[in-house]
């Protein structure tokens, strides 16, 4: 478990099923249900949505947060998907209530102003690969799987799982995972660009810190403008992803921190960013 390891100062939002370990700009968030292979209950969907939104809000406070890091407890599964213990109990009008709740999570983690990492601990299936996608960037434990395997219980992927992995992996992965319902390794995953790196299952945790430690060299409101436009771009025309690439460069033309990074070239040291 990542948020586990290291001195860092608890975030408002830790609970029994969410942990929270702020490391200097970087923000671990633990789905801590291992017993139940992180299955994303009701209650831990409001949870982390309530957390993305609290930490966005200190973000446009000016909190200096560049990367968020989610991963799962324990060494079996990063979050195996909806809990279906729970929603067996379910009524037809639940289940679409919930639909909504999940999404909003996934738009949450899509529209998160700072680069959003996974760091996949193991088992990544239905919802759990969803909630993965949902990420800016993937990174998985050797002995990970992912799947997104809604076909076999009658259903389809309803968390954006057909729209995301389409947008990263093409048409042909997405149709081949989805409509098998296949389960595959992590080295497979990294083949079909799900994941940018596959690490020994003991060095995640490691490799997770590096990813945030390398995004946090970054000027923060570079780092948000950048995601904003790629993720802009993606089913845009050239010239609209160009235009609004334009408006975000402007944004930044401008700041503190652009000056700063001049600065610090120039006199060949470290630069301070200060998010302004």
């Amino acid at each position: 478990m990542i948020a586990s390891e290291g001195m860092g100062t608890a975030a408002a939002g830790t609970s029994e099923t969410l942990l929270v370990d702020r490391r200097g700009p970087a923000v671990f968030v633990t789905l801590n249900r291992p017993g139940a292979a992180n299955a994303l209950s009701r209650a831990l969907v409001a949870e982390l949505t309530q957390l993305l939104g609290a930490l966005a809000g200190e973000v446009a406070g000016g909190a200096d947060i560049r990367a968020l890091i989610l991963t799962g407890a324990g060494d079996k599964a990063f979050s195996a998907g909806a809990d279906l213990k729970e929603r067996r109990t379910w009524t037809l009008d639940d289940t679409r209530v919930f639909l909504g709740e999940i999404n909003a999570l996934m738009n949450a983690l899509d529209d998160f102003p700072r680069p959003v990492i996974a760091a996949i601990n193991g088992v990544a299936f239905g919802g759990g690969l969803e909630l993965a996608l949902a990420c800016d960037l993937r990174i998985a434990a050797d002995t990970a799987e992912v799947g997104l395997t809604e076909v076999r219980l009658g259903i389809i992927p309803g968390a954006g799982g057909t729209q995301r992995l389409t947008l990263i992996a093409g048409v042909a992965a997405a149709k081949e995972l989805i409509l098998t319902g296949r389960r595959i390794g992590a080295t497979r995953a990294k083949e079909l660009g799900i994941v940018s790196e596959v690490v020994p299952s003991d060095d995640l945790s490691a490799a997770a810190a590096r990813w945030a430690t390398e995004i946090a060299g970054a000027a923060p409101l570079a780092l948000g403008a950048a995601k904003r436009a790629i993720d802009y771009g993606t089913g845009r025309t050239l010239s609209q992803g160009l235009c609004f690439e334009r408006t975000n460069y402007e944004e930044v033309l401008v700041t503190e921190d652009r000056n700063e990074g001049l600065a610090a070239f120039a006199e060949k040291r470290p630069p301070v960013y200060k998010g302004r």
